[in-house]
């Protein structure tokens, strides 16, 4: 059985103890191992959308669920996170920035496709504070993880990359509401 509670306390804790992400994915690892534990406990995602589990100073806890074949732009975390898949499946491109010859790395740079991991139910996803990373939903069916981010991630700022041009721009919250909100109205393809 999945214990919501308990593996909040669990990610606080193992945070407390080390300052990355190391304790707290093998906590997470824990959880999903048994993903139906987790919807159990959770629910059967419904419907595209972001919930706040718990947000502290030092971790965040979401629950995550990807719209049928959504589509996230490129983004970043500016902490560590983790991903850990509970229903199907989480496609991820990873991005590297593309300064200007000389240049050091700053808002405006486009970036390049640089690796790329596919991730399934009961498995977990570690992002490094430096990732960029784009996420697909392939699945013609919502996909759901839990995401742990190492300090408090709603106030965190952040950038995003424009899908169409891969130039960076500030993260905007609403507009990422809307891609949400605009799988939920549009459904499977």
């Amino acid at each position: 059985m999945f214990d919501l509670e308990r593996f909040i306390a669990d990610c606080e804790a193992a945070v407390a103890d080390r300052d990355d992400h190391t304790a707290a994915r093998e906590v997470l690892a824990r959880a999903v191992a048994d993903p139906g534990a987790v919807l159990a406990t959770l629910g059967e995602p419904k419907r595209a959308g972001i919930e706040v589990l718990h947000r502290g100073p030092r971790v965040t806890i979401l629950n995550l669920v990807w719209g049928p074949r959504m589509s996230f732009m490129p983004h970043n975390h500016h902490m560590w996170a983790l991903i850990g898949l509970y229903t199907g499946r989480e496609d991820n491109i990873f991005w590297r920035r593309l300064p200007e010859p000389g240049d050091r790395p700053q808002r405006g740079d486009r970036v390049e496709a640089a690796g790329a991991r596919s991730i399934g139910p009961g498995e977990v996803c570690p992002l490094g504070a430096d990732i960029i990373h784009s996420v697909l939903n392939p699945l013609p069916r919502l996909t759901a993880a839990i995401h742990v981010y190492g300090g408090d991630f709603l106030k965190q700022e952040r950038s995003e990359w424009d899908p169409e041009n891969l130039v960076e721009r500030a993260y905007d919250a609403e507009r990422a509401r809307a891609l949400f909100e605009a799988s939920n109205r549009f459904g499977p393809a």
